[in-house]
């Protein structure tokens, strides 16, 4: 538990804290996942990507190893010099691919990964320039549309956005949509988007995915509620709490909950908040599609789907969208 219960947060955290206590508050209960990512988080996440069960990184892997020339020569275009930004860019070990290629090809290109996580921008700055010898490197660290904006101030080179690992599939459909328009407002005629889906296909395969047998997803779920106990003065139990995941395959959704075991009541810095037996957080969602399912997003946000890259057992699909 948290020492200081009942205390006033850190000023650095109060966005933090209103998420939490606007989320809590709510009816259904829920949290918001980009706060998985702190330090433990990134760990975990990196844990997941690295278990049996969790396919996608796996698929996007192949896809952009053994597809590599094939996605540079559709995002180099005539040749000319470009950003390429990568939103929520983790480690950036599938990207990596395409910056050792393009390098190697002497590509005119400035890399700029984008991420909510200090730690992942700090680990990028001191990695890349060591294992890509001559790569441009700029780090933004932050939200998407806020960086987006630095990194159109930053030059007025063509833009080529990379939004990899289904991130997209983190929203709810209609956010989903929404982002996309956003991410359109942001670019200008003739840019790109290169963003990854994970198609639908048989639904244990998918729940698996998310139910592991070692329980890093679990362990991932309820490490935000050790994020809220150090960052922001709560008591959590986290053992009064079980990671339930599902997937419908009708709409494609795959939700992941925390369930209280008991009635009892957390206190989060200066607020109680109460919990029935059996009530549940909302944590993260992750939305399967079908390849018309992302043509018909494309078109919607004023994109043209133009190249559409899919892994050998065709369970993921990388599309580079133009904006027009």
């Amino acid at each position: 538990m948290a020492i200081g219960i009942n205390q006033p947060v850190k000023p650095k955290y109060s966005q933090f804290y209103e998420d939490v206590i606007t989320g809590l508050k709510a009816t259904p209960k829920y949290l918001n996942s980009k706060y998985f990512y702190d330090a433990v988080g990134d760990k975990l996440f990196q844990d997941l990507m690295n278990c049996d069960e969790y396919y996608p990184t796996n698929c996007e892997l192949e896809i952009f190893s053994e597809k590599t020339a094939e996605i540079c020569k559709a995002i180099i275009g005539n040749g000319d010099p470009f950003d390429l930004i990568e939103l929520g860019a983790g480690d950036a070990t599938k990207s990596s691919y395409l910056l050792g290629y393009l390098l190697d090809n002497q590509a005119d290109l400035t890399y700029l990964p984008i991420d909510i996580s200090e730690n992942v921008i700090s680990y990028l700055n001191i990695t890349l320039p060591v294992t890509l010898p001559g790569l441009q490197l700029t780090g933004l660290n932050g939200e998407y549309f806020d960086m987006l904006k630095k990194a159109a101030a930053i030059s007025g080179n063509r833009k080529v956005v990379m939004f990899l690992g289904s991130n997209i599939g983190n929203m709810e459909h209609d956010d989903a949509a929404r982002f996309c328009k956003q991410l359109r407002e942001h670019l200008s005629e003739g840019d790109m988007l290169l963003i990854g889906f994970d198609l639908k296909k048989n639904p244990k395969t998918v729940l698996a995915a998310y139910n592991d047998k070692e329980g890093i997803t679990k362990n991932f779920n309820l490490n935000l509620l050790e994020r809220i106990n150090r960052e922001l003065n709560a008591d959590f139990d986290i053992n009064k709490f079980e990671h339930y995941p599902t997937y419908d395959p009708e709409s494609g959704a795959c939700k992941s909950y925390l369930v209280s075991t008991s009635e009892q009541h957390v206190r989060i810095g200066t607020e109680n908040v109460r919990f029935l037996k059996d009530e549940y957080i909302f944590m993260e969602i992750s939305q399967k599609f079908t390849i018309a399912q992302t043509d018909t997003m494309a078109a919607d946000s004023s994109f043209k789907a133009v190249h559409h890259f899919l892994d050998s057992k065709k369970w993921f699909t990388d599309v580079v969208w133009m904006a027009e």
